[in-house]
């Protein structure tokens, strides 16, 4: 009887890398579609992390649903973008002792035993043991297997002839399970920009153990976009992301060095550059750059977040090479990381700077949600008295 799905990937580096990203929870929901490996975890359903492990970083990815699969068809519009919304196999696997296994098989990170990451060029003398190098981790395969409902999550390693296999318990998921709702017909806020900005910003503000993330974002004047960090013993602090007025940018926000040439050579032509609109103005570091709150909020939008919940991103921040930041008229955070995975594996102990590109490796992406603070909560967190 062949087995439900089995997957074979001959870098298990890269599932370890992108599980680790939500690695803040002890348990996840793992749900097999014919396109990956879905995994969610959550924590008091304000803060969700989601990693999807496409089936291209595998290079044998078999699926074999049940007759019975189909798509609910009680699900609403806005769900069905969810494949965790269609019926397929689905269960729960202790995360935490996923992430031990590879780590046994030799996908070990030094760098995950520091209680904390929020340094993006932290060095560590491990890397350059003879032990660690990456040909020790290149010649071996990894395969996930799960036979049927209700079945272990074996994961087998295959090594030089030799074959190590580690079985998993799986549970049935929770029947209330859902994602924290994003509204996407309802964003007021998509910034991108690299990871690396936002993990200095994040690792910045840390320094002064704030409870609270505050986010302010305009497009009509400074500070454009700021994050501030309060609550904490010490004063507030923010990191504002500037505009360079020297590079403003006509016909588009936020759109790259070639429109920025654009408007050099305007400038020097007075009658075209009579004729140009200028556009909004946008924060350098950003690649895109849309505010539009609805009309209740004002010309800004301001959003307060647990920065306890904010912190648990930050591996997601130091591996990833792009961040898409979004809100909705509900206030939830979500930040898509983009992670461009290398061919080629991490040594051990090396930690993988943000924005740092691998030599034509696959192109994944991890996203975190986050719920608001409402008004009052902000105040208690203020006070000192939030959990």
């Amino acid at each position: 009887m062949e087995p439900l799905f089995a997957g074979v990937s001959n870098n298990a580096h890269h599932l370890y890398t992108l599980l680790s990203c939500i690695g803040f929870a002890p348990k996840a929901n793992v749900q097999i579609t014919p396109d990956g490996l879905r995994f969610s975890v959550e924590e008091g359903r304000v803060i969700q992390g989601l990693a999807f492990l496409d089936k291209s970083l595998f290079t044998s990815y078999t699926f074999n649903p049940s007759g019975d699969t189909e798509p609910d068809q009680n699900e609403t519009a806005e769900s069905n973008e969810s494949s965790q919304n269609v019926d397929y196999p689905h269960f729960v696997v202790s995360l935490s002792a996923l992430l031990e296994t590879l780590k046994i098989f030799g996908i070990n990170e030094l760098e995950s035993n520091q209680p904390r990451d929020t340094s993006i060029t932290q060095a560590n003398p491990a890397s350059s043991s003879a032990f660690n190098a990456p040909a020790l981790l290149m010649d071996r395969s990894c395969t996930l297997q799960y036979a049927q409902h209700g079945a272990p999550l074996s994961i087998t390693i295959t090594e030089a002839g030799v074959k190590t296999t580690c079985e998993l318990v799986t549970y049935e998921p929770e029947e209330d399970e859902a994602d924290i709702p994003l509204q996407r017909d309802a964003i007021i806020m998509k910034i991108i920009m690299r990871s690396a900005w936002l993990h200095n910003a994040i690792a910045e503000l840390d320094s002064s153990t704030p409870t609270i993330l505050k986010l302010s974002a305009c497009a009509a004047r400074e500070p454009y976009f700021a994050l501030s960090g309060a609550g904490g013993p010490f004063s507030e602090s923010t990191v504002e992301f500037s505009v360079d007025h020297h590079n403003e940018i006509v016909g588009g926000a936020g759109q790259g060095s070639a429109q920025s040439q654009m408007h050099k050579v305007l400038a020097d032509d007075g009658s075209s550059r009579a004729r140009a609109t200028r556009a909004k103005l946008a924060p350098t570091v950003t690649e895109t750059f849309l505010v539009s709150p609805p009309s209740s909020m004002g010309e800004r939008i301001q959003q307060s977040y647990r920065f306890a919940l904010i912190r648990k991103a930050a591996r997601a921040m130091s591996v990833a090479n792009k961040v898409s930041i979004r809100g909705d008229r509900q206030g939830v955070l979500s930040l898509q990381f983009m992670v461009e995975l290398d061919d080629h594996t991490v040594p051990v102990g090396r930690p993988v700077g943000a924005g740092v590109k691998g030599p034509n490796g696959p192109v994944c992406f991890v996203d975190f949600r986050f719920v608001p603070l409402l008004d009052e909560e902000a105040e208690m967190e203020m006070d000192g008295e939030g959990e």
